[in-house]
């Protein structure tokens, strides 16, 4: 007997590693997506109760998404005591899900190279001295655009900037906004203090377009976080 056709459910065939075009479609399910969107807000690996309660669906309907963005290769997992415990009486571990440091997913049909094209712009500038200048320039100029574009669609404050552009803003416990997600990932690694520098300018040229900002963007590099952090004004 043949085997049944792949549903857009099945994220791959038994054994094959998830492309992009496998994993957006695991996101196409409304509460996948949100299991999802609840797990990356959180910065730090959440369990199935957690996610259910912020997601407002059922613990078992939870777990079913949840290990279906995993298959996909959307989410990671982890293992753990929720007390901390351990030995003999601390119960049995929990399972946890986090999203990959550093995940890209992205998809162009046909098939785009931008990221070649970025990673032979970043080295020529290296190269050329002289250009490093003229990139910062053109990314605070950029930034100023995006700020009075926002502007112009009533997007009076600075988090929702952010947010639109992928950052994924949040306000740390000392006031500090920090960003999750640096949109230039794939150049960092190559390119990190060019790349960091681009980016400190983009985020000084919004914040100079927005009405009321009240934060100015320092370069505070954090593992895990985007180089560029937010303080309120008047602080050091």
């Amino acid at each position: 007997m043949s085997e049944p056709p792949m549903h857009a459910d099945q994220p791959n065939a038994p054994g094959a590693p998830p492309d992009a075009l496998d994993r957006l479609a695991a996101l196409a399910e409304p509460v996948r997506r949100r299991l999802y969107e609840v797990v990356a807000a959180a910065g730090e690996p959440v369990d199935r109760d957690t996610a259910a309660a912020e997601a407002g669906v059922t613990r078992a309907l939870a777990a079913f998404h949840l290990d279906r963005l995993v298959a996909a290769g959307l989410l990671g997992v982890s293992f753990r005591r929720r007390s901390g415990r351990t030995g003999p009486g601390a119960g049995r571990p929990a399972k946890f899900y986090l999203r990959p440091a550093g995940q890209d997913v992205s998809v162009q049909l046909p098939p785009r190279t931008y990221a070649v094209a970025a990673e032979i712009l970043a080295t020529g500038v290296e190269r050329a001295g002289a250009a490093r200048a003229a990139v910062l320039d053109v990314a605070r100029e950029r930034g100023r655009e995006l700020g009075e574009q926002a502007r112009g669609r009533g997007a009076s404050s600075l988090l929702p900037l952010l947010e639109a552009q992928g950052y994924e803003p949040f306000e740390a416990p000392d006031g500090v906004v920090r960003l999750r997600n640096c949109p230039f990932h794939a150049l960092v690694d190559e390119h990190r203090e060019l790349t960091c520098a681009m980016n400190l300018a983009l985020l000084d040229g919004e914040v100079s377009a927005v009405t009321d900002a009240g934060y100015r963007p320092v370069s505070d590099p954090r593992e895990g976080l985007c180089c560029v952090a937010f303080v309120p004004d008047g602080e050091d």
